[in-house]
């Protein structure tokens, strides 16, 4: 499966990838992680790949997708046409407009409004969302989440990102 986070830069789409990446491999599986910014590093196109799979990856380089995330219209425009037939979409709700023009499932939460309103700070929306689409989209264990989120983020924030993280999960469990 390839998952591909996508948004501008300082969403933390980077982040998403390499937590994803390290929480299937705890979970027994393998996974590549690759990531892709544009020259200005807060503001420009960015995306975060990972590739998970319980058998052996040759090749993250993939034209096809089965998982986006996107987190900002640009993201979506950029890479909506990689998404597979039947694939995932999960989107930023405030931030994106999809077309309707689309064979795939499609998932979106307000995750920086959430971020905001429920914790004060706008920063950890990519946590909500994470919590969002692993709840939807079944990628990894809830263990192995929290486990990689507590060991990636800053000293002395695991706790509001693991309960944002908790947030998107269970608005996830709503759907």
């Amino acid at each position: 499966m390839i998952l591909r986070f996508a948004g501008f830069g300082g969403q933390g789409v980077v982040l998403c990838g390499y937590v994803f990446g390290k929480a299937a491999m705890l979970d027994g599986k393998n996974s590549m992680h690759t990531q892709s910014y544009g020259s200005a590093s807060r503001g420009g196109l960015t995306r975060s790949d990972v590739g998970i799979s319980d058998g052996e990856i040759y090749d993250l380089h993939s034209e096809s997708i089965d998982l986006l995330v996107a987190m900002s219209q640009q993201s979506y425009d950029a890479y909506r046409a990689q998404l597979i037939p039947g694939g995932m979409l999960f989107f930023e709700a405030d931030l994106v407009t999809v077309s309707g023009d689309h064979d795939h499932q499609s998932h979106s939460i307000q995750a920086t409004d959430i971020a905001y309103k429920r914790f004060g700070r706008k920063i950890i929306a990519n946590m909500v969302m994470m919590g969002f689409v692993n709840q939807i989209g079944g990628l990894v264990s809830e263990r192995a989440l929290r486990l990689t989120v507590a060991e990636s983020v800053p000293p002395g924030t695991e706790d509001i990102n693991i309960a944002a993280l908790e947030e998107g999960m269970r608005l996830g469990m709503d759907r």
